[in-house]
């Protein structure tokens, strides 16, 4: 039996679409008085806000990130709306360190290395490890802060070791009788 290629029907698919960006400080506001922030990005706090953009988009998977190609700021609505507040403020102190590093011409997604050994994701981590520590959170909250999908419980760990958060005890199996 022989197969045909069946020809794809004359459809336009477009490969540049423009995308809406809006003015990070109209959504974001009092970041630039932040003291976290300004430890970021200093004398030029101001100004780096008042520039950056931020690309908002509709989905329930994802949080934050920063664009690799224009260091811009993609951010879920669906987690603005259903995530814990002070996890999304510590997500922002995060990203805007990565905006910091991308300013600087940084790879965000250095080769070679692990998610929880990766330069970049351990400056941005520490960072909002301090600030959550600022706010008084435990060891405990920072780790289950720390908790992402993407990272197994050994990376997990690997992380919180890496950026100075104490990890709980693991629990320990059942005894056989």
């Amino acid at each position: 039996m022989t197969r045909t290629k069946a020809k794809l029907p004359d459809v336009r698919i477009p490969k540049i679409i423009r995308l809406r960006y809006e003015r990070f400080l109209d959504h974001f506001k009092g970041f630039e008085d932040v003291d976290a922030v300004r430890a970021i990005f200093g004398s030029k706090t101001k100004a780096v806000l008042r520039s950056l953009k931020v690309e908002f988009f509709s989905s329930k998977w994802g949080y934050m990130g920063v664009s690799d190609e224009d260091g811009h700021l993609v951010v879920s609505t669906h987690y603005l709306r259903t995530g814990n507040r002070r996890d999304i403020y510590l997500d922002v102190v995060h990203e805007l360190v990565h905006v910091r590093q991308f300013c600087e011409g940084k790879e965000l997604f250095p080769e070679g290395f692990n998610y929880p050994e990766a330069p970049t994701e351990i400056e941005a981590y520490r960072a909002c490890i301090a600030e959550g520590r600022r706010l008084g959170m435990t060891d405990r909250e920072l780790f289950q802060y720390l908790k992402v999908e993407w990272m197994d419980d050994a990376d997990l760990r690997k992380m919180a070791r890496n950026v100075g958060v104490k990890a709980p005890q693991k629990p320990r199996g059942r005894r056989k009788r």
